[in-house]
């Protein structure tokens, strides 16, 4: 069997939900000294995204994985390669501004799912940062959408 056969193996589903509120917990508990860094030409970096909650109203933040695009930063819908959607692009479909914390910067972005030719773009960038990218993909039963966060103009 080659590589390209065989199934990337996640960590169980309560692993990464506890491994998420650790990460989350860090940055809160320093004050957002730790928890984000820039991404790098050959790896993803992590920023925080706080959204305006579809049915409370209520601000909520996540911390997600994204690369640059220009000004634009782009992240995956991935919800952990789980089912469903994730609560932070609901909340972005609902209202589509949120605010981004980079490890040096803070900004007001307007998100939007990239499609057609900029979608297929994008998810080659993410291919190149993440080898297991299309089969990680294949565990949903749904296509991922790739998000973009453009600054609010």
């Amino acid at each position: 069997m080659n590589k390209s056969d065989k199934t990337p193996k996640l960590p169980p589903r309560w692993f990464i939900r506890v491994a998420w509120r650790i990460h989350r917990a860090i940055y809160r508990i320093t004050g957002g000294r730790r928890g984000l860094w820039l991404a790098q030409p050959d790896k993803w970096g992590a920023m925080r995204v706080t959204t305006i909650g579809r049915r409370t109203g209520k601000l909520r933040s996540v911390i997600l994985g994204y690369f640059e695009d220009g000004p634009n930063l782009v992240t995956m819908a991935m919800n952990g390669w789980g089912e469903g959607e994730p609560a932070w692009w609901l909340n972005l479909l609902a209202h589509p501004e949120a605010t981004v914390v980079l490890a040096n910067d803070r900004r007001i972005v307007r998100a939007a799912a990239a499609e057609g030719d900029e979608r297929a773009r994008l998810w080659e960038r993410w291919r190149e940062l993440n080898k297991d990218l299309d089969e990680f993909a294949e565990l949903r039963s749904t296509e991922t959408a790739v998000v973009v966060l453009s600054p609010r103009r």
